[in-house]
């Protein structure tokens, strides 16, 4: 027996009234997710406790069984371990967006926020982007003054570390949950600590605004990378081992540095896959590619996560977000189940969005969300198809920390 866990991630969302009152879940084409929907149980759950942010770092714990309330420690750490970041006593960490706000003769708190991603910029220039910020005589001078080092990625996305940081009371926002909103709203707040990251973000979107590279992206008509803006902090995270609790070796698919960090605290091998982009141009046939690889090579399980759905969201493109919704429907989902079929072997599949993002704000939500659990063995399931209306008229899970029991038929 083989398992597989499929998460789209943000794919679930609410009734738009551009779609005629239909989800994008609704509205995409989806015949595989609703033939096994419809020979599987069908139910809904929530991933993302009551009094926890919700997004992916919650909604995944939950979803690989451990519980936020109990293994929570902020997203940057999680994303830290995917880098092989060993965080010491009195570290903080935190993701560092490289982020648009408004290009306006403004002061910095008075600009809007325009992206959180620039965009979807680049990862090499996102790379030399932040390292030249880090270069900088005079960022580089504040930046170690405040203890602050930075750790690049070939994404939007880095990681920053800072030693003997006070995290105590320190409250931090994502910006693609404030899209259109004042910057100065938004900035680091609670403690001295935070005064400080805010005079960073501040001198990172002085400094970043006449980087040429920036002059260049204007010139072409893209959006500007002017501001490291940093979020999700936390101190070191330690999770329970994924195969001493569940007895199955497994392995980890995602372009997203927060999946394979969780992969990585539990035991679960990484897996990259060249092309894998986290955007809606991703590389889906290699993510399927390389899971069932990993089956034949003898992993029990295997999860592969696609960022698409999400991104599209947050970047508010409705047509996008369908259009990955259904590319992980016939470029992912598909010649999984074929090739699985063709191996002869039984397999349980686990589909389902790990949150809501909303298209209407492109705010994540915790609400619960549509799953399909899918038996090769089984004939007759649900009889409905795959969205957030069928979802909720199945079985409902109150907590996700469920779901891993419930594909491996743990009691």
């Amino acid at each position: 027996m083989k398992y597989i866990l499929i998460i789209g991630d943000g794919m679930a969302d609410n009734a738009l009234d551009a779609l005629g009152g239909m989800t994008p879940l609704q509205k995409a084409k989806i015949p595989v997710m609703d033939a096994l929907a419809e020979r599987g149980t069908l139910g809904s759950v929530k991933n993302c406790p009551d009094g926890q942010p919700p997004g992916s770092d919650t909604a995944i714990l939950s979803i690989f069984g451990c519980d936020p309330k109990r293994y929570y420690f902020g997203r940057a750490p999680l994303e830290a371990a995917a880098q092989g970041i060993m965080l010491k006593d009195g570290d903080l960490a935190f993701r560092c967006n490289m982020a648009s706000v408004e290009n306006a003769d403004l002061p910095f708190g008075e600009k809007k926020i325009i992206s959180h991603s620039s965009g979807s910029i680049d990862g090499a220039q996102s790379r030399e982007l932040v390292l030249e910020l880090f270069s900088d005589p005079e960022f580089k001078a504040a930046a170690e003054k405040a203890g602050v080092k930075i750790y690049p990625t070939y994404s939007y996305r880095h990681i920053a570390v800072q030693t003997g940081g006070d995290g105590e009371n320190l409250e931090m926002s994502p910006p693609h949950d404030h899209l259109g909103e004042k910057v100065s709203k938004h900035l680091p707040r609670g403690n001295k600590n935070a005064e400080v990251l805010a005079s960073l973000m501040a001198l990172s979107n002085k400094i970043l605004s006449r980087n040429p590279i920036n002059e260049m992206r204007r010139k072409a008509g893209k959006l500007p990378c002017n501001c490291c803006w940093f979020w999700a902090q936390g101190t070191a995270a330690s999770l329970p081992s994924f195969e001493g609790r569940y007895g199955k070796k497994g392995a980890v698919i995602s372009a997203v540095p927060l999946c394979h960090g969780i992969g990585a605290l539990m035991g679960l091998q990484k897996i990259n896959v060249e092309g894998a982009t986290g955007e809606l141009d991703t590389n889906y046939e290699g993510k399927a590619e390389a899971a069932v690889k990993a089956l034949r090579d003898g992993f029990d399980f295997v999860a592969v996560h696609v960022e698409a759905p999400d991104e599209c969201t947050h970047n508010l493109d409705v047509e996008g977000k369908i259009k990955a919704i259904e590319n992980i429907d016939s470029r992912v989902i598909l010649p999984m189940v074929k090739a699985q079929n063709d191996s002869g072997e039984d397999f349980r599949m686990l589909i389902l969005s790990d949150h809501k993002t909303l298209s209407t704000t492109g705010a994540h939500d915790g609400a619960p969300v549509p799953f399909i659990l899918y038996d090769s063995r089984l004939q007759k399931g649900s009889g409905m198809g795959y969205s957030e209306e069928s979802g909720l008229l199945g079985q409902y899970l109150p907590n996700g920390v469920a779901l891993m029991d419930m594909l491996f038929q743990k009691d």
